[in-house]
């Protein structure tokens, strides 16, 4: 009986990575349902090696896709030209060069950034932020996440484009010296001003801090003056509102302040900063309200928060990842 207990071993981790690739398959796939995000969580509970497994595969998978990417290039660039290859090895050689390609465009949970932002001409790292001095003396300070690219502004002058993330704009102190910021189908432009821009999965923020701003989407086009701000993205462009800049520009000074916010949209902003993953297991612990201010450089002290004010239960897995639930009764 001893003399099976190695095999039986080496099964059961066999069985537990195949079902860590499946989980990472299905995550990245536009068919994942809120059922499938429970019974991840469920399975991910079940021990640290199922945590461990699942990270491991999602790393093998990240590494393969530039190679995916290059076969389905190759292969679409020959389709015209060949008659596809039939059997069984070439389809499931497709089936992986298109699951990896998938999952490179829309990594699951949002643990990697997409490959059409990796060849940004600027870009920060988890926790990152980033000054860049513009050629006209435009200052753009980047934060986490966050992508850029530059290219020449309409009548001359800065152009950037936000791929993703959240910048800090302040332009040049000569008086012609306009900088251009493009994101999500909108532009926002500024001479002698200060303004943030966040561009998250397309929904676009901007707050003008100083100066006057124009944010122009479609035909529409709104004047921000110092201390307003406005959003546009699916929905079209939304009136301005007043907005204490305070919590927009804590970011700067390396903090993070919530003023009865939700904990859910909390935890999706705190996930930007850190490495791994805070996930919330319950709707009902999300809909909480927060009042509080974080150290970006103490993180882990949200956890600690939710825990000791919500009576919240903490489960601790491989990689950063922390589950957030109602403690059982």
């Amino acid at each position: 009986m001893a003399a099976e207990q190695p095999e039986k071993s080496a099964e059961a981790e066999a069985t537990l990575q195949r079902e860590a690739q499946a989980w990472v398959v299905r995550l990245g796939s536009h068919q994942a349902t809120q059922e499938d995000a429970q019974a991840f969580r469920l399975w991910c509970a079940q021990s640290r090696a199922h945590a461990a497994a699942f990270t491991q595969a999602r790393e093998v998978w990240k590494a393969m896709a530039p190679a995916a990417l290059r076969v389905r290039r190759q292969e679409q660039r020959g389709a015209h030209g060949r008659r596809p290859v039939a059997g069984r090895r070439a389809l499931l050689g497709g089936a992986v060069a298109a699951s990896v390609a998938y999952l490179a465009v829309s990594p699951p949970l949002g643990l990697w950034a997409p490959v059409a932002e990796w060849g940004a001409d600027y870009r920060t790292g988890t926790g990152e932020q980033r000054e860049v001095a513009m050629a006209d003396g435009a200052v753009l300070q980047l934060n986490t996440q966050t992508r850029v690219n530059l290219q020449p502004g309409a009548g001359g002058g800065e152009g950037i484009e936000l791929l993703a993330g959240e910048a800090e704009v302040l332009t040049g102190a000569a008086a012609v010296a306009r900088v251009t910021v493009s994101a999500a189908g909108g532009t926002v432009t500024a001479v002698r001003a200060r303004f943030n821009i966040r561009n998250l999965d397309g929904e676009v923020c901007v707050t003008c801090l100083s100066g006057q701003v124009e944010v122009a989407r479609g035909e529409r086009q709104v004047r921000l003056d110092e201390g307003r701000q406005l959003r546009y993205g699916a929905a079209g462009l939304v009136a301005p509102v007043p907005v204490d800049t305070g919590p927009v520009s804590a970011w700067r000074r390396r903090q993070l302040v919530f003023n009865q916010v939700p904990l859910a949209d909390v935890v999706a902003e705190v996930n930007r900063y850190r490495h791994g993953r805070l996930v919330l297991t319950s709707e009902a612990l999300g809909r909480s309200r927060v009042q509080a201010s974080f150290s970006i450089d103490r993180l882990d002290d949200v956890a600690v928060l939710v825990r000791d004010v919500y009576g919240a239960e903490l489960t601790q897995l491989p990689g950063g990842i922390v589950l957030l639930g109602l403690a059982k009764a």
